[in-house]
């Protein structure tokens, strides 16, 4: 964060300023995890349902933070005491934006695909100058603020994720950190429970474009039609990217490799050159174009983004993370968070990997989707249909509430392969020590219950060498 008075941090915040200095500056990192603080760092004391971060202040404080920005104040302890610290962060966030007039701020939104899509942004900016972006999907009203306090006057380009739970959510983050360019991934059923409708979800997401000024730019997904129907609703300058021939940055003659990665011809208005990425998923395509969209527009051509899009791996954790056993196995560790669409993204992956590697059986680990209200149950059977007829040889359902996936799968009459529900992770790790063989590849994807226990199970167990064709549980 740039330097500020603790004064200043006072008059940003909206708080008071007790037992400290106005003229301390604050020259380290804002934390709200007491264990990163170092010496002139400030800390954020949340109260929490489990966890109350006054009760870490004064460790904070020993461990060099100039103060605690908490909700009550604590004897002895330096502190500006504020009403709410979800609001105080907001605010010290803008203050800080706001004497960094030079700095470029690039807001990502979309139902799917969009911690992705802002790792290749970040990592193509990279090549331009410092870039800051979140670890992970930071996308909320912590989150966002947090990272924009990473921001220096070095910082050249700030990346930042905007999830959405209802609407007004994406307008208020874009009042933390007015965005110079807008990103839109896709329109899907993500959090369609919140939303009430998919038109309620598009009304959301049109909230950064609707953000952007005049003299901002748009960059939208031309073959979502929700997104490409945003485009009336920006005063910014239009960019429409994806595989449509009325895109201003296309891709074209598409190809797989064996490990799912995708190659293609990248056309702009400076020319043409052939991409191979480095991540796995034919969806990857979309969200690199909408990359280098980004990228085009900050000065890069179309010959050093196709160059550097190559380059380029994923920054963050369980997204499409590819890796193989020493028994032969390769597990796709896309574990972070599911909803129908990336869920059925990952399936065609999986089912591109497996074909692309010589016909290897493909096994798909499916959990519970969460936020979907009334489209759960037909959401979840949605991906049990797509799981038979992209001719998935295993699926193992976890938990009561996924059942629907092995309904949909079973559904499928001429589905030649095998849905096995089981109650647990624990159970599905068991079951999957006796029935995976080498050169079987694995996909493990669901919403945020723990499904990633199945995946850590399998790269801490890739040694276990116990194969064998007993199965257990629901099967059909």
């Amino acid at each position: 964060m740039i330097r500020l008075t603790l004064a200043e941090v006072k008059t940003a915040t909206g708080g008071m300023l007790m037992a400290a200095d106005p003229a301390t500056a604050v020259t380290g990192s804002v934390e709200f995890d007491s264990r990163k603080v170092t010496k002139g760092g400030l800390f954020l004391a949340f109260p929490g349902e489990r966890v109350d971060g006054h009760d870490y202040a004064r460790a904070a404080v020993d461990a060099g933070a100039v103060a605690v920005v908490g909700t009550r104040a604590i004897p002895g302890l330096p502190m500006i005491v504020v009403d709410d610290p979800h609001v105080a962060i907001g605010r010290l966030a803008r203050a800080v934006l706001d004497r960094l007039p030079d700095l470029t701020v690039i807001g990502i939104t979309g139902s799917s695909g969009k911690t992705t899509t802002k790792d290749l942004i970040a990592g193509l900016l990279g090549t331009l100058g410092p870039t800051v972006a979140p670890p992970g999907s930071f996308n909320n009203e912590l989150g966002l603020p947090y990272t924009v306090l990473r921001s220096d006057a070095n910082t050249r380009y700030l990346v930042l994720e905007m999830g959405s739970r209802g609407p007004g959510h994406l307008r208020y983050l874009c009042q933390i950190a007015p965005p110079t360019i807008g990103v839109v991934v896709n329109v899907g059923v993500s959090h369609i429970g919140e939303f009430g409708s998919i038109d309620a979800i598009a009304g959301a997401k049109s909230e950064l474009v609707e953000a952007l000024p005049s003299t901002g730019i748009a960059v939208l997904n031309v073959d979502d039609d929700r997104v490409r129907a945003m485009v009336p609703r920006t005063a910014a300058r239009v960019v429409l990217v994806g595989e449509a021939a009325g895109a201003t940055l296309r891709a074209s003659d598409i190809s797989l490799d064996e490990r799912g990665r995708a190659s293609y011809t990248l056309i702009g208005a400076d020319g043409s050159a052939r991409v191979t990425l480095g991540v796995s998923g034919r969806h990857q395509v979309g969200n690199s174009l909408l990359a280098a969209g980004v990228a085009a527009e900050a000065g890069l051509s179309v010959s050093r983004i196709a160059q550097a899009l190559g380059t380029l791996r994923l920054a963050s954790s369980r997204r499409m993370d590819v890796f193989d056993r020493a028994d032969g196995i390769t597990v796709i560790d896309d574990s972070y968070n599911a909803n129908p669409a990336s869920t059925m993204a990952a399936l065609r992956a999986l089912v591109a990997l497996g074909s692309g590697s010589g016909g290897r059986r493909t096994v798909a680990v499916l959990g519970y989707l969460a936020e979907l209200g009334d489209y759960e149950r037909a959401g979840h059977e949605e991906v049990g249909r797509a799981v038979a007829r992209l001719g998935v040889d295993l699926v193992v359902v976890i938990g009561e509430n996924a059942k629907p996936i092995h309904d949909g799968a079973v559904s499928e009459s001429s589905w030649g392969g095998t849905s096995v529900r089981l109650t647990d992770q624990a159970a599905a790790v068991a079951l999957l020590r006796d029935e995976l063989r080498p050169g079987d590849v694995v996909l493990v994807k669901g919403s945020r219950y723990r499904t990633w226990e199945v995946a850590d199970a399998l790269r801490l167990d890739a040694t276990s060498g116990r194969f064998g064709t007993t199965m257990t549980g629901d099967q059909a």
